[in-house]
């Protein structure tokens, strides 16, 4: 009777169950960061050209940047099968805690800085979110001491957890949980003011004021802290703690990116949220009339600036219904696609008020715009 010997499989192959489902996972996140890389591609190209450089710009590729340097370098120690516990991931563990900690932090200032501008910097609202900001700085900064290397076998890579899998080590996570739920209720809260003044349905206010990217971190959030506060290890080489961690950032600065671009008007100071823009931009353009005096004759041929098109324009769309939806446009919209709808104006028949004949008008196309305020043009 001959001895037969079941073959054995190398230690990158022999994984454990919830190590496996790490991986895996971790190959879903990768995706997910080369697909919205390349997707907002054209979008980051067109944010580059605007002249200024705001804080939500710099921050925007910054974080564009950042994410990719930290979970490429912790993809590639995760897969790799010729690393060594003892040396390469002892040394290497310190990398993903602090890289994700920056990346966060960053990604927490984003939403301070919108939710502080759509409420107009109200001095209540700005104190709580950055209070919250200073406490998720406090508490991801000293919970970066308490990550440790899970001890795997040479060749499964190298991965970082909470020292022998500690449940509180995810205050690393809750810090910026509290954070992203309170910005998503005071953008709630914002956005369900705005029905008073014109009825929209809750879709469309959900799209209009990007309500889906604060829902969609928040979401991602709460469900990468109930992994580290109920999920329990089999032993402490167990990762299961840690198996969302990487989509939770990936995902939570993907949508802070998108929260940028989706800002109205110019972005210093955070933006301006899209009911307000409108509602200055009518309450001015009832005071100045483009066709000037209420007693100019009629058959007078008027004349009309840039800026009295521009003020036109925003009037018209804001007496349409939706058209603070419609009419405002992100930071990135390209100048070559802009257009202007300048109204016909006559005068009231019986007060001589100034106002525009439905629907008659003439639509202008802006092909170039100059930035006069740079200097005139010159030809070489």
């Amino acid at each position: 009777m001959s001895n037969t010997t079941t073959p054995t499989l190398p230690p990158s192959l022999d994984l454990p169950p919830h190590l496996s489902a790490q991986k895996y996972f971790f190959v879903c996140t990768l995706t997910v960061l080369a697909w919205d890389a390349l997707v907002l591609t054209p979008r980051s190209y067109r944010l580059g050209r605007l002249p200024k450089w705001p804080a939500l710009k710099f921050m925007y590729y910054f974080m564009q940047f950042w994410v990719l340097a930290d979970f490429v370098v912790t993809g590639v120690m995760f897969f790799s099968t010729t690393v060594i516990q003892d040396k390469d991931c002892v040394a290497f563990w310190p990398y993903e805690p602090i890289c994700t900690a920056i990346l966060m932090a960053v990604a927490s200032a984003v939403h301070v800085m919108r939710i502080s501008a759509i409420y107009d910097h109200v001095q209540n609202v700005r104190a709580t979110m950055w209070g919250l900001y200073a406490l998720q700085i406090i508490v991801t900064a000293l919970c970066c001491g308490f990550y440790r290397s899970v001890h795997l076998e040479d060749g499964q890579g190298c991965i970082a957890g909470p020292l022998n899998n500690a449940s509180w080590v995810g205050i690393y996570w809750l810090a910026p949980t509290l954070l992203y739920a309170t910005s998503f209720v005071l953008a709630s809260l914002r956005s369900i003011r705005t029905l008073e003044t014109r009825r929209v349905s809750y879709w469309r206010l959900m799209l209009r004021d990007g309500l889906n990217l604060y829902g969609a971190i928040l979401l991602v959030n709460l469900i990468n802290v109930f992994f580290y506060f109920i999920m329990t290890p089999t032993g402490p080489t167990d990762p299961i703690k840690t198996i969302v961690t990487s989509m939770a950032a990936v995902l939570t600065t993907t949508m802070s990116m998108r929260i940028i671009l989706s800002v109205r008007g110019d972005l210093t100071n955070g933006g301006t949220f899209s009911i307000s823009s409108h509602a200055a931009s009518s309450s001015g353009a009832n005071t100045h009339s483009l066709s000037g005096s209420g007693n100019r004759p009629r058959g007078v041929n008027h004349t009309f600036t840039l800026g009295d098109m521009r003020d036109a324009t925003v009037a018209v769309a804001a007496r349409k219904e939706g058209g603070e939806w419609d009419a405002d446009k992100s930071s990135v919209t390209p100048r070559e696609e802009t257009k202007a709808v300048l109204p016909i104006i006559g005068e009231d028949v019986d007060s001589g008020i100034p106002r525009a004949r439905t629907g008659l008008g003439v639509q202008i196309t802006v092909d170039q715009q100059v930035e006069y305020d740079d200097g005139f043009p010159t030809r070489k």
